[in-house]
């Protein structure tokens, strides 16, 4: 787990691309909101431990201002949508076997395994990342961290 303050994140970071149903998703149109990325694919042990945790923290945080996307770049419709309905994700994800979204985070913070968890500030820039499985203690302090900085 690593955090950073306010005056040592770097630039905000974009995340552009579609759904598994083909919606458009754009994080900058999100800045002012807490947000969380979470890296998956449908086969990771790691991913499917910490999928409850992270879609009971998405409904928890949705009416603070908190939104959580996530980012599959193994897997296709036919493999990531069973897994979303199997764990009831409350949020989208970001198809991205071309590496586009993954491209733009790793500008701003070594994504170095699947599953990586961020959460990004509300100017959109990132406040911390844990590696690998997510602790729901760890992720939510971080998110109360940040929540807890002025707008």
């Amino acid at each position: 787990m690593a955090s950073w303050e306010p005056d040592g994140r770097g630039e905000p970071v974009r995340l552009v691309g579609q759904d598994f149903a083909g919606n458009a998703i754009d994080t900058g149109d999100w800045v002012g909101d807490v947000v969380v990325v979470n890296t998956w694919y449908a086969a990771c042990p790691p991913c499917r431990v910490e999928a409850p945790d992270l879609a009971a923290a998405a409904t928890d945080y949705a009416d603070q201002g908190v939104r959580f996307i996530g980012i599959n770049g193994v897997d296709d419709a036919g493999a990531a949508q069973p897994f979303e309905r199997s764990f009831q994700i409350p949020y989208p994800s970001i198809a991205d076997t071309d590496g586009t979204a993954i491209a733009a985070l790793q500008g701003s913070v070594p994504v170095e395994a699947v599953p990586t968890t961020v959460v990004l500030d509300r100017q959109g820039r990132v406040s911390g990342r844990i590696l690998g499985l997510a602790d729901a203690t760890i992720l939510r302090g971080l998110i109360d961290d940040v929540l807890a900085e002025t707008a």
